[in-house]
Protein backbone atom coordinates (compact mmCIF):
# COMPACT_ATOMS: atom_id res chain seq x y z
CA UNK A 1 0.00 0.00 0.00
CA UNK A 2 2.83 2.41 0.85
CA UNK A 3 4.50 1.74 -2.54
CA UNK A 4 1.25 2.38 -4.44
CA UNK A 5 0.63 5.59 -2.52
CA UNK A 6 4.17 6.76 -3.27
CA UNK A 7 3.75 6.07 -7.00
CA UNK A 8 0.44 7.95 -7.03
CA UNK A 9 1.91 10.87 -5.10
CA UNK A 10 -0.47 10.32 -2.17
CA UNK A 11 0.61 10.89 1.41
CA UNK A 12 -1.44 9.93 4.44
CA UNK A 13 -2.40 12.75 6.81
CA UNK A 14 -1.21 11.99 10.32
CA UNK A 15 -1.41 13.85 13.57
CA UNK A 16 1.55 15.07 15.56
CA UNK A 17 4.02 12.65 17.02
CA UNK A 18 3.27 11.51 20.55
CA UNK A 19 4.10 14.26 23.03
CA UNK A 20 7.18 13.24 25.07
CA UNK A 21 5.56 14.45 28.30
CA UNK A 22 2.60 12.04 28.18
CA UNK A 23 2.88 9.21 30.64
CA UNK A 24 0.47 6.48 31.65
CA UNK A 25 -1.37 6.43 34.95
CA UNK A 26 -0.70 4.26 37.93
CA UNK A 27 -2.49 0.92 37.63
CA UNK A 28 -3.50 0.99 41.31
CA UNK A 29 -6.24 3.56 40.58
CA UNK A 30 -7.55 2.13 37.32
CA UNK A 31 -11.29 1.51 36.92
CA UNK A 32 -12.57 -1.58 35.08
CA UNK A 33 -13.34 -1.40 31.36
CA UNK A 34 -17.10 -1.39 31.94
CA UNK A 35 -17.85 0.14 28.54
CA UNK A 36 -16.04 -2.73 26.78
CA UNK A 37 -16.44 -1.10 23.33
CA UNK A 38 -20.26 -1.00 23.57
CA UNK A 39 -20.32 2.20 21.53
CA UNK A 40 -24.00 2.02 20.51
CA UNK A 41 -26.21 3.66 23.16
CA UNK A 42 -30.01 3.99 23.08
CA UNK A 43 -30.34 7.39 24.72
CA UNK A 44 -28.44 10.53 25.76
CA UNK A 45 -26.65 10.96 29.10
CA UNK A 46 -26.05 7.27 29.61
CA UNK A 47 -22.43 6.99 28.46
CA UNK A 48 -19.91 9.77 27.96
CA UNK A 49 -16.38 9.29 26.66
CA UNK A 50 -13.51 11.67 27.28
CA UNK A 51 -9.94 12.11 26.15
CA UNK A 52 -7.43 14.86 25.49
CA UNK A 53 -4.98 15.76 22.78
CA UNK A 54 -2.48 18.52 22.09
CA UNK A 55 -2.29 21.23 19.46
CA UNK A 56 0.93 22.86 18.28
CA UNK A 57 1.30 26.66 18.47
CA UNK A 58 4.30 28.96 18.27
CA UNK A 59 3.72 29.76 21.95
CA UNK A 60 3.90 26.09 22.90
CA UNK A 61 1.39 23.27 23.25
CA UNK A 62 -2.35 23.84 23.69
CA UNK A 63 -4.08 20.89 25.33
CA UNK A 64 -7.68 20.07 24.42
CA UNK A 65 -10.04 17.81 26.37
CA UNK A 66 -13.47 16.82 25.08
CA UNK A 67 -16.41 14.99 26.65
CA UNK A 68 -18.61 13.33 24.05
CA UNK A 69 -22.04 11.72 24.46
CA UNK A 70 -21.91 8.30 22.83
CA UNK A 71 -25.59 8.40 21.88
CA UNK A 72 -25.31 11.27 19.40
CA UNK A 73 -21.53 11.73 19.22
CA UNK A 74 -22.09 15.34 20.33
CA UNK A 75 -19.28 17.14 22.14
CA UNK A 76 -20.98 18.25 25.34
CA UNK A 77 -17.94 19.51 27.23
CA UNK A 78 -14.50 20.77 26.32
CA UNK A 79 -11.55 22.56 27.85
CA UNK A 80 -8.36 24.08 26.43
CA UNK A 81 -5.32 25.01 28.52
CA UNK A 82 -1.58 25.53 28.25
CA UNK A 83 -0.92 22.55 30.54
CA UNK A 84 -2.24 19.01 30.96
CA UNK A 85 -2.92 19.04 34.69
CA UNK A 86 -6.07 17.55 36.22
CA UNK A 87 -8.11 20.76 35.92
CA UNK A 88 -7.93 20.40 32.13
CA UNK A 89 -10.10 17.28 32.18
CA UNK A 90 -12.19 18.34 35.18
CA UNK A 91 -13.25 21.60 33.54
CA UNK A 92 -14.45 19.71 30.45
CA UNK A 93 -16.45 17.32 32.62
CA UNK A 94 -17.86 20.23 34.63
CA UNK A 95 -19.08 21.84 31.39
CA UNK A 96 -20.75 18.58 30.39
CA UNK A 97 -22.51 18.36 33.77
CA UNK A 98 -23.65 21.98 33.55
CA UNK A 99 -24.98 21.55 30.02
CA UNK A 100 -26.68 18.19 30.41
CA UNK A 101 -27.71 18.02 34.07
CA UNK A 102 -28.16 14.23 33.91
CA UNK A 103 -30.88 12.80 36.14
CA UNK A 104 -29.45 9.28 36.30
CA UNK A 105 -26.06 7.72 36.74
CA UNK A 106 -23.69 8.27 33.80
CA UNK A 107 -20.83 6.00 32.79
CA UNK A 108 -17.74 8.10 31.97
CA UNK A 109 -15.10 6.28 29.94
CA UNK A 110 -11.49 7.43 29.63
CA UNK A 111 -8.01 6.05 29.20
CA UNK A 112 -5.60 5.41 32.07
CA UNK A 113 -3.81 8.76 31.95
CA UNK A 114 -2.76 10.28 35.24
CA UNK A 115 -5.44 12.97 34.89
CA UNK A 116 -8.10 10.24 35.06
CA UNK A 117 -6.56 8.17 37.84
CA UNK A 118 -5.87 11.05 40.22
CA UNK A 119 -7.87 11.56 43.40
CA UNK A 120 -9.50 14.81 42.17
CA UNK A 121 -11.02 13.02 39.16
CA UNK A 122 -12.25 10.08 41.20
CA UNK A 123 -13.77 12.37 43.84
CA UNK A 124 -15.57 14.47 41.22
CA UNK A 125 -17.13 11.35 39.70
CA UNK A 126 -18.21 10.05 43.09
CA UNK A 127 -19.71 13.38 44.15
CA UNK A 128 -21.74 13.75 40.92
CA UNK A 129 -23.17 10.24 40.48
CA UNK A 130 -20.77 9.37 37.67
CA UNK A 131 -19.24 5.92 37.20
CA UNK A 132 -15.70 5.51 35.91
CA UNK A 133 -14.75 3.15 33.10
CA UNK A 134 -11.26 2.95 31.62
CA UNK A 135 -9.64 1.51 28.53
CA UNK A 136 -7.23 -1.34 28.90
CA UNK A 137 -3.67 -0.13 29.17
CA UNK A 138 -2.20 0.82 25.79
CA UNK A 139 -5.39 -0.04 23.87
CA UNK A 140 -6.63 3.06 22.05
CA UNK A 141 -9.43 1.09 20.37
CA UNK A 142 -11.25 0.90 23.71
CA UNK A 143 -11.85 4.66 23.37
CA UNK A 144 -12.19 4.71 19.60
CA UNK A 145 -15.01 7.26 19.40
CA UNK A 146 -13.04 9.97 21.20
CA UNK A 147 -9.97 9.12 19.14
CA UNK A 148 -12.08 9.40 15.99
CA UNK A 149 -13.23 12.90 16.91
CA UNK A 150 -9.64 14.08 17.32
CA UNK A 151 -8.72 12.52 13.97
CA UNK A 152 -11.58 14.41 12.30
CA UNK A 153 -10.61 17.67 13.98
CA UNK A 154 -7.00 17.37 12.88
CA UNK A 155 -7.90 16.31 9.35
CA UNK A 156 -10.75 18.74 8.69
CA UNK A 157 -9.60 21.83 10.54
CA UNK A 158 -6.05 21.77 11.90
CA UNK A 159 -4.40 19.98 8.96
CA UNK A 160 -0.99 19.91 10.67
CA UNK A 161 -0.85 23.70 10.89
CA UNK A 162 1.05 25.44 13.67
CA UNK A 163 -1.09 28.25 15.10
CA UNK A 164 0.69 31.55 15.81
CA UNK A 165 -0.82 31.80 19.31
CA UNK A 166 -2.81 29.66 21.73
CA UNK A 167 -5.69 32.15 21.53
CA UNK A 168 -5.91 31.69 17.76
CA UNK A 169 -5.92 27.93 18.21
CA UNK A 170 -8.64 28.20 20.87
CA UNK A 171 -10.82 30.34 18.64
CA UNK A 172 -10.46 28.02 15.66
CA UNK A 173 -11.16 24.87 17.68
CA UNK A 174 -14.12 26.51 19.44
CA UNK A 175 -15.53 27.41 16.03
CA UNK A 176 -15.07 23.85 14.78
CA UNK A 177 -16.83 22.26 17.77
CA UNK A 178 -19.68 24.69 18.38
CA UNK A 179 -20.43 25.99 14.89
CA UNK A 180 -19.54 23.05 12.66
CA UNK A 181 -19.11 19.64 14.29
CA UNK A 182 -22.08 19.67 16.69
CA UNK A 183 -24.72 21.50 14.60
CA UNK A 184 -23.65 20.89 10.99
CA UNK A 185 -21.29 17.98 10.41
CA UNK A 186 -23.13 14.92 9.17
CA UNK A 187 -22.30 11.76 11.08
CA UNK A 188 -22.63 8.26 9.66
CA UNK A 189 -23.56 6.84 13.06
CA UNK A 190 -26.54 9.24 13.18
CA UNK A 191 -28.04 8.28 9.87
CA UNK A 192 -26.30 11.15 8.09
CA UNK A 193 -27.43 14.01 10.34
CA UNK A 194 -25.42 16.14 12.73
CA UNK A 195 -25.12 15.26 16.43
CA UNK A 196 -27.35 18.18 17.45
CA UNK A 197 -30.00 17.27 14.86
CA UNK A 198 -29.91 13.62 15.91
CA UNK A 199 -30.71 14.55 19.51
CA UNK A 200 -33.40 16.96 18.37
CA UNK A 201 -35.08 14.16 16.41
CA UNK A 202 -34.81 11.85 19.41
CA UNK A 203 -36.59 14.27 21.75
CA UNK A 204 -39.25 15.04 19.14
CA UNK A 205 -40.05 11.33 18.95
CA UNK A 206 -40.27 11.13 22.73
CA UNK A 207 -42.74 13.99 22.84
CA UNK A 208 -44.81 12.48 20.04
CA UNK A 209 -44.39 15.43 17.70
Amino acid sequence: MHRLMKVAGIRSLRGYRRHPGFQGGKSADVAPNTLDRAFEVDGPNKVWVTDFTYIRTHEGWLYLTIVLDLFSRQVIGWSMKANARADLVLDALLMAMWRRKPKGRVLVHSDQGIQYTCSDWRKFLKDHNLEASMSRRGNCHDNAVAESFFAQLKTERIKRKVYPTRNEARADIFNYIEFFYNPVRRHGNNGGVSPAKFEEQYFMKLSGV
